[in-house]
């Protein structure tokens, strides 16, 4: 007699679980709207709108909107939506001296020739910015990407976890900043170059030369923001589609 096939098990999915999963998504989703462009300082909107737009219910959508509210993105309006923040430039400023710190400290340890550094992922840097001229991207969507990439990269390649996570976790908050300064070819261009002395000197084991050079290097982007206004925002949104 044959054995009869057992029935087909599903697991049990927790709602709780569920909606966190959604949540982290619209989470996500939102915050790369704010980096964007597709959100910016000033903009109302409802839950509604955006449970419509993402195509999930509002439980996610009020979860995420509060995540967002307390890393201070947006703002709950009494009866009337929410609001995507103004910048708080005090902050971008007070995040700039600490992503310095980082940097440079970071610099000086990948020159130590005694210490354990990851090689492999400043050759991936290099095959990025020390390139010729003729072969340098002129799309600033992704200049921009491998410019966070490329202090991500060297901050992690000096071998301190929590270094790097606190690094990646400051570069969350300025992104849309940061994708501000490539808006313009020269900003590109003078990436490239800055980039390529950097590492350069990181090849090179001189670590005061490439503390310094990224000193300078941030401290540029640094003065950048201090110029930012609203109406570059806006016109970063119209360029973006």
């Amino acid at each position: 007699m044959p054995i009869a096939a057992e029935p087909r098990r599903t697991l049990a999915v927790d709602p709780a679980t569920l909606f966190r999963t959604r949540a982290d998504e619209v989470y996500a989703q939102l915050k790369r709207d704010v980096a964007e462009f597709r959100m910016v300082p000033g903009d109302r909107f409802t839950e509604n709108e955006v449970s419509e737009r993402l195509g999930v219910s509002r439980t996610p959508v009020r979860q995420a909107l509060f995540r967002l509210q307390q890393e201070g993105y947006v703002e709950v309006l009494f009866r009337s939506g929410w609001r995507v923040l103004p910048f708080d430039f005090d902050q971008f400023e007070q995040l700039y001296d600490l992503r310095m710190v980082l940097e440079t400290t970071a610099a000086h340890r990948l020159c130590e020739t005694d210490r354990h550094i990851d090689r492999g992922m400043l050759q991936e840097l290099a095959d990025i910015w020390l390139v010729p001229n003729a072969e340098r991207s002129t799309d600033a969507a992704r200049v921009a990407q491998w410019d966070e990439a490329f202090h991500c990269s060297l901050v992690a390649a000096a071998g301190n976890a929590e270094m790097a996570r606190v690094h990646r976790d400051l570069t969350d908050r300025i992104r849309i900043i940061r994708r501000l300064d490539f808006t313009q070819q020269p900003r590109i261009d003078a990436t490239y170059d800055e980039h390529a002395k950097i590492l350069k000197a990181v090849r090179a084991h001189r670590g005061e030369q490439a503390a310094m050079l990224l000193r300078a290097h941030i401290q540029t982007s640094q003065a950048e923001v201090r110029k930012i206004t609203l109406h570059q925002v806006h016109l970063a949104r119209h360029a973006a589609g």
